[in-house]
């Protein structure tokens, strides 16, 4: 292959990758701009969320073992089923999404937990403050949704919004075990 022809596709390919992702939406540019960026944040928090419902899952001891550890693998796949649907929306409205762990961090506003112990009660008290959060921020971005007419979004976050009220709910009343 002559170098001419090799460095024509050189070129090409890298403008290829900076070729905009943006697809077509009946939203205008600032719904678009900003619900993405909203819930790319949720995005990462959600994955926070499952990461640290998982470590709990995986760090589960006591007692109760068998039923917090089943509870908490039942509810961290319940939030990691939210993941895709987010990203797909946010590239259906022409958006770019997370590309990385260190993507995640930057936008996620859940705090993480690097404990090397944490105490069953104190694990499901953590995942049930964290999953009220969750559907707060929820409730905000359905707020911008609304504002936009974004209703699609909203109707997904709905539902998932619910799930993190049955959460809370299933985490509080296990909580309770105790008293």
């Amino acid at each position: 292959m002559p170098k001419a022809n090799k460095a024509d596709k050189l070129a090409k390919a890298k403008q290829l990758r900076k070729a905009p992702l943006k697809t077509p939406s009946a939203l205008g540019e600032d719904a678009r701009r900003d619900i993405s960026a909203e819930l790319n944040t949720l995005l990462a928090d959600i994955f926070a969320l499952y990461l640290k419902t998982k470590n709990f899952h995986w760090h589960m001891s006591g007692p109760h073992f068998r039923d917090y550890h089943l509870l908490l693998d039942e509810q961290s796949d319940e939030i990691y089923a939210t993941t895709d649907p987010i990203a797909e929306r946010v590239r259906k409205l022409g958006g770019t999404t997370l590309r990385s762990i260190g993507d995640i961090a930057r936008h996620q506003r859940l705090a993480d937990n690097d404990a090397d112990f944490v105490s069953p009660a104190d694990m499901l008290a953590e995942l049930r403050e964290d999953n009220a959060r969750l559907a707060e921020y929820m409730r905000k971005t359905h707020e911008l949704c609304d504002e936009y007419n974004d209703v699609a979004t909203a109707s997904l976050l709905e539902n998932w919004i619910d799930e993190a009220e049955r959460r809370v709910w299933f985490l509080f009343e296990t909580g309770r075990a105790g008293e």
